[in-house]
């Protein structure tokens, strides 16, 4: 994970998840509208309401601890794929009640894209959820209400208008998102048209890689960049990486995409002084495809880059597979001197098991436990015991969506060796990372 969108939570946030809770929500709704500077126009607001089916099922079969951790799971997924899809806007997250939770973003947006947005959103909470108290994993049925706010409208009106919008939907069997009047969009882009547009997008080269500019603590020290894939779709707009693999997925072009982008961005890299590193973001397709380890060493070689200038980045996400053929996967990849980075750490349920089992360089710990360092003394007391336990088993630690003073002066303070995150830089393309190398 890169870096932080426009996410306006504060306060004391709901005390499972850490999004706003709805009061917050009401308040922050309603200080964009009286805050909004042009009184000609009405402030473009756009919410989503996701009610989760079977999350009380999952309380009975499981118990409420799976329960919880699926909702902190949602949470989380919320929060990265509104940073991926929203990252111009102002937005903000929210649990409601229960299973139900808010996205809301201060945007203009038409309504085809803030319908697709849904689509995709509505796509990464069905996927599968570690489930801590049974062997299997957990699925949740997410159903949506979407609403573009009308001048009139206020937070009271809009969240009424939704959670009757959600009572609808319970009953509307096979229909998972419809807008607060009860329709659902026509004529939108269908998958089948954006599955087509991303072929052509690829084969034309549209596929845009931003970088991520990466420090060092000691002294602000440029060390790296971590690549990131974005694509502007000509009618729907920004799509961030999370949609955009899940819809290469769907037309089986997940190792081609990535293999696509990390063409492009060894490419950027060779122009890069020889002591900057590249990170590159991997898959489960990537490992699960026979021969990975030595095409990738291939495309280094290619590009004429020391293996050593190289980390991978692998979420839990890509470890929920087979864990024995991932290590050994990765342990060929490390015995050719590139280095294995666990992204997103906290994020999730936290597995010490791949800590301990996998070939591990280095942690990079969530922004979502940095981000209240500096105010909670409990965020504080987890992030210490994160880095402590990285420096035991001799990894390095990197703090992800560093914003403020103060976070950098107490991730400096507890150890962490580098950081990135909008205090420092924002991801920026190729030329404008190159013009910051030589500064």
């Amino acid at each position: 994970m890169a870096s932080r969108a426009h996410n306006l939570n504060a306060g004391v946030p709901d005390s499972l998840t850490g999004l706003a809770d709805v009061a917050q929500a009401r308040e922050t709704i309603a200080k964009w509208q009286r805050e909004w500077p042009d009184v000609s126009t009405r402030c473009p607001l756009h919410a989503m309401l996701v009610d989760l089916g079977r999350i009380d099922t999952v309380n009975v079969a499981f118990g409420e601890t799976s329960g919880d951790g699926a909702l902190v799971e949602v949470a989380q997924r919320i929060r990265h794929f509104a940073d991926d899809e929203l990252e111009s806007s102002v937005w903000l997250a929210a649990r409601v009640s229960g299973g139900t939770f808010l996205l809301v973003a201060r945007e203009e947006c038409s309504r085809e894209r803030w319908q697709w947005l849904a689509e995709a959103l509505a796509d990464a909470l069905a996927m599968p959820i570690s489930n801590p108290g049974g062997d299997s994993a957990l699925r949740l049925s997410p159903r949506l209400v979407l609403m573009r706010a009308l001048g009139t409208t206020t937070p009271e009106t809009m969240l009424d208008s939704m959670a009757e919008g959600a009572r609808r939907l319970r009953t509307m069997a096979g229909q998972r998102i419809i807008w607060e009047t009860g329709e659902h969009t026509k004529g939108g882009r269908t998958n089948q048209q954006l599955e087509a547009d991303l072929l052509g997008a690829i084969d034309r080269d549209e596929i845009e890689i931003l970088y991520q500019p990466q420090f060092h603590i000691d002294g602000d020290r440029l060390y790296g960049a971590e690549a990131l894939a974005r694509w502007r779709h000509p009618q729907l707009g920004l799509i961030g990486a999370g949609v955009l693999f899940g819809i290469a997925e769907r037309i089986d072009h997940v190792t081609h995409l990535s293999r696509h982008i990390s063409r492009r961005a060894l490419e950027a890299a060779k122009a890069w002084p020889k002591n900057l590193r590249l990170s590159i973001n991997i898959t489960p397709e990537d490992l699960a495809t026979g021969g990975f380890a030595r095409e990738l060493v291939v495309l280094i070689e290619e590009a004429g880059i020391s293996p050593g200038r190289i980390t991978l980045e692998i979420t839990e996400q890509v470890l929920l597979s087979d864990l024995d053929r991932v290590g050994a996967v990765l342990d060929d990849l490390r015995y050719k001197g590139v280095a294995i980075a666990l992204d997103d750490f906290g994020a999730g349920f936290c597995n010490f098991h791949y800590l301990k089992m996998l070939p591990i360089d280095q942690l990079k710990i969530d922004y979502s436990l940095v981000e209240n360092i500096h105010k909670d003394q409990r965020d504080l007391s987890i992030f210490r015991a994160i880095t402590q336990l990285a420096q035991a088993l001799e990894m390095t630690v990197t703090a992800e969506g560093v914003e403020t003073e103060e976070q950098l002066a107490l991730v400096r303070s507890e150890g962490c060796e580098s950081y990135q995150g909008f205090l420092k830089a924002k991801p920026m393309a190729a030329a404008d990372f190159l013009a910051l190398t030589k500064q």
